[in-house]
């Protein structure tokens, strides 16, 4: 077992609700989570960034390490991103709070990658954290989100409630456990039809 995977381990087991594995995320599903992601995205946030496995993942992708902003609420999970990736904005937060320091920092993302355990999260905390973040992203950015299963993590009431709609992107098996990866965007408004 590798160093972050038993660092991981502990976390889980210390704080299951928030960590939500017992291992960090494997090589495809991190392919797979940033694969629409590129240079050109722009600034990029990640949600529950942990030991960075989503972040190596990003910078392969051509993102630039100063272009990231790795929001992570366990304080040991965060001090390990500040050492690996020096020249990355590191948040020791919860990604709740995201949306006012982003409004105070001025940041607009081109995407947000999430590595959050949505279903261990209330409605509550889901529409705080998704509200903040679509309130961060530019234009048509998009927030990718995976899950431990096939439906989608965020309910259709709450995607209604902000005018989003979910995507499914894609189902890794290889992966502990399987997961399942959804862009989530803001809901395309009809053409305006002229008579």
């Amino acid at each position: 077992m590798t160093h972050d995977a038993v660092h991981f381990l502990r976390r889980w087991f210390a704080d299951p609700r928030y960590v939500g594995a017992i291992a960090p995320s494997g090589h495809a599903l991190a392919e797979l989570i940033t694969r629409r992601i590129h240079a050109r995205s722009g600034r990029i946030a990640e949600f529950g960034a942990g030991t960075g496995v989503f972040t190596r993942a990003l910078l392969k992708r051509g993102v630039r390490e100063g272009n990231l902003v790795l929001v992570e609420r366990d304080e040991a999970f965060a001090a390990r991103l500040r050492e690996r990736f020096p020249r990355a904005h590191v948040l020791a937060m919860d990604a709740g709070g995201f949306s006012s320091w982003a409004r105070a920092e001025r940041f607009a993302a081109g995407a947000i990658v999430s590595g959050l355990p949505m279903r261990n999260l209330g409605l509550d905390s889901r529409l705080r954290i998704l509200a903040g973040a679509f309130a961060s992203l530019c234009g048509d950015g998009a927030l990718y989100q995976f899950t431990y299963g096939l439906a989608c993590p965020v309910p259709a009431v709450l995607l209604d409630d902000l005018q989003l709609e979910a995507s499914r992107v894609g189902l890794v098996l290889r992966n502990l456990p399987p997961a399942t990866v959804y862009c989530i965007r803001r809901r395309m408004r009809p053409a305006a039809s002229f008579a």
